[in-house]
């Protein structure tokens, strides 16, 4: 688990020049048939922001779009003192703390490294966990720090987001027609199949991207909390009065739902939920907790 580190940033490197290479792309199809090079030139710019943006900002737009404001140790003592606390023994720089103003139990992790890192708790979480459940979770997000998850799954926040408005913007673009054979209708034609075919298999990707992402180091990072207090019953009581609230918090976006440490739409049903959840289902965690020997 200590050798995740590299990994998880070669593969946020991998994803970056992946979705430039598809942007890039998708500018090139439609430049050529638009005739407007133009077309390419801006994919090109605008990718390359892109991923400028998600590696320097993402951490900013996770905690912006889940309401996320700071607090202080006067405010949050135990919170307070609980995050100093692990993070000397996990190695750590102290991440920034915020609060977030809802009911529902949870809280994720966020930033580009360990010097910029931040974790997030709801109200909620504060109020229903004691403090070895509390603990529990801090160690968790913590190890999402110290794996190097946050930077993974933050630029995932960002790109993911992107790929719901570009798909948009396409479908838009492809209904408007246009270029400059207007007495080709191929053209048109071509570009309304383009516009669909992302708008429905765009969120589709998007999706697929954010599972590849959360359900293997969600287990992971359950371990290494686990390893980091010594008290693997702590996170899995967390983890199973987290699962017994069920509801979904105030502000769900798709594009951060796999950055909370249990899905934030709240409880799924049926097969086709749980096969398109950004999680693993809480039950098997907690039973992998409880046969942690440690």
């Amino acid at each position: 688990m200590y050798t995740l580190e590299d990994s998880n940033i070669r593969k946020t490197w991998i994803l970056m020049a992946l979705f430039l290479c598809f942007v890039i792309a998708l500018g090139f199809a439609f430049g050529y048939v638009f005739q407007n090079q133009a077309i390419l030139y801006f994919a090109v710019i605008f990718s390359l922001t892109m991923n400028v943006l998600s590696y320097w900002y993402s951490d900013r737009i996770a905690l912006k779009i889940s309401g996320a404001r700071p607090t202080s140790r006067e405010e949050h003592r135990e919170l307070w003192n609980v995050v100093e606390n692990l993070s000397i023994t996990a190695g750590l720089p102290m991440p920034k703390l915020y609060i977030i103003d809802d009911p529902s139990p949870n809280a994720f992790a966020t930033g580009r490294n360990k010097e910029n890192a931040a974790v997030a708790v709801t109200v909620g979480l504060l109020r229903r966990l004691e403090k070895s459940e509390l603990e529990g979770v801090i160690a968790h997000e913590l190890a999402h720090i110290g794996n190097r998850d946050i930077l993974l799954s933050t630029v995932v926040v960002v790109l993911v987001g992107f790929i719901a408005l570009l798909s948009d913007f396409f479908l838009r673009m492809s209904f408007w027609g246009g270029g400059r054979r207007n007495d080709d209708n191929r053209v048109a034609v071509f570009a309304v199949i383009i516009g669909v075919a992302l708008a429905i298999l765009s969120p589709i990707a998007a999706t697929l991207i954010q599972l590849a992402v959360s359900r293997k180091r969600e287990f992971l990072a359950d371990a290494t909390g686990a390893l980091l207090t010594r008290y693997p019953e702590g996170l899995a009581r967390a983890l199973e009065k987290i699962s017994e609230y069920g509801e979904p918090l105030r502000r769900v976006n798709n594009a951060t739902a796999h950055l909370w440490i249990s899905d934030p739409h709240g409880k799924k049903l049926g097969a086709m939920a749980k096969l398109f959840m950004t999680h693993p289902p809480i039950e098997e965690r907690i039973a992998r907790l409880r046969n942690t020997n440690l």
